[in-house]
């Protein structure tokens, strides 16, 4: 089972872990990437997200096939907030379930580090002085 979203909507963690959920599974993963207060000791008043959806959809595809192929698990959860964010915001949420937790956590890991490397999701960082954008992908 694979659910990718991406949105502007706050993201539900609970609605993930359920979607991932499968009786036949015996660990779950979860990464959880959130909005912090502070960057490079500057404060961060909000983030500003922007994505190329079409896309960033395809490609988070792409990188779920692989981890599922790599690490034999069976399911992945991955939800993307866009728009403006404000510190302690979920900006990521990414479930994996199987039933090994080497696997599972192995396959999280996996799946977020790809998602910051490649996927076009582009971040702005707001701060009480300035602002910069970071992340910025193909």
């Amino acid at each position: 089972m694979v659910d990718i979203k991406i949105t502007d909507n706050i993201l539900s963690i609970t609605e993930c872990l359920t979607l991932a959920e499968d009786l036949s599974s015996g660990g779950i993963a979860t990464f959880i990437g959130t909005v912090r207060n502070v960057t490079k000791n500057k404060k961060v008043v909000r983030l500003e997200y922007e994505c190329y959806q079409a896309m960033a959809v395809k490609e988070i595809r792409k990188i779920v096939d692989q981890a599922i192929s790599r690490f034999s698990v069976r399911n992945i959860v991955v939800h993307h907030r866009t728009g403006i964010l404000f510190p302690g915001d979920a900006a990521v949420v990414i479930v994996v379930s199987d039933g090994h937790r080497d696997a599972v956590f192995e396959a999280c890991r996996y799946v977020i580090d790809t998602i910051k490397q490649t996927v076009p999701i582009w971040k702005k960082e707001i701060f009480e002085d300035g602002e910069e954008w970071v992340s910025a992908h193909p």
